[in-house]
């Protein structure tokens, strides 16, 4: 398994848990407002952490975390990712999975087989193929059907997750994220996060300005017309 990163311990990956977190490399997006653009784009010039280097120091701070973090990139497109769940919950830590919901049977075998207890999921924009394609900055054609899929595993499971979006000026409206709302009305959770600006995938979006904490609450409630357990990430 290429492990690209890893944060010893993080407070805001998993609400409620201090965890480690692991990031896999490589993606199927090219999200313009991405911020891992080098794991995404070149991880070939990112040094490979060796799994035991991290697996001592989860041993030696076990007391300390409350799971495990794997994210990315696209953790789903790597076919050993199940091996890396095992090692994981061996070492007796839950396992969070941050996915962009592409790879739906990789999903569905880490949930039969009890590898993952708790999944976030990325709508990126409304299933349309345009808005998607906008958002993700590939032809959405080509997985919309997958992560309608993916949505309808997790809204059937009994493994917790929540949904979240990502709420990028240029790209998202309330009515956007009401539209997503439609789609999976009668989740578990659903989560908005502001976007940060920084070092993007798409350099036009380094210094685009974030919304507003009163845009910020028009997005919240357009999607609490649809669904009410909606909250907002800091």
């Amino acid at each position: 398994m290429e492990i690209k990163g890893f944060v010893d311990m993080s407070l805001v990956d998993w609400d409620g848990r201090a965890s480690a977190v692991l990031f896999l490399p490589r993606c199927d997006f090219r999200c313009p407002y991405c911020q891992n653009a080098a794991l995404v784009l070149h991880p070939e010039n990112i040094e490979t952490i060796p799994y035991e280097k991290i697996r001592a120091y989860l041993k030696e701070y076990r007391w300390g975390l409350g799971g495990v973090v794997i994210t990315g990139g696209e953790p789903t497109l790597h076919r050993d990712l199940p091996d890396l769940c095992t090692r994981l919950k061996e070492l007796g830590f839950p396992v969070k999975l941050d996915t962009n919901g592409t790879r739906p049977e990789m999903l569905e075998k880490l949930m039969d087989e009890n590898l993952i207890d708790y999944v976030a999921m990325d709508v990126k924009a409304p299933l349309t193929v345009e808005k998607y394609s906008r958002a993700s900055g590939v032809d959405a054609s080509t997985f919309l059907g997958d992560v309608r899929k993916s949505i309808a595993l997790l809204m059937s499971s009994e493994v917790p997750y929540e949904f979240r979006t990502t709420v990028v000026p240029t790209l998202h409206t309330p009515q956007d994220v009401q539209e997503i709302c439609m789609e999976i009305r009668g989740c578990m959770k659903y989560v908005l996060q502001n976007f940060r600006p920084g070092e993007t995938l798409n350099p036009e979006f380094n210094k685009l300005p974030p919304f507003t904490r009163g845009e910020l609450q028009e997005f919240l409630r357009a999607a609490r017309r649809v669904i009410p357990n909606v909250s907002i990430r800091p």
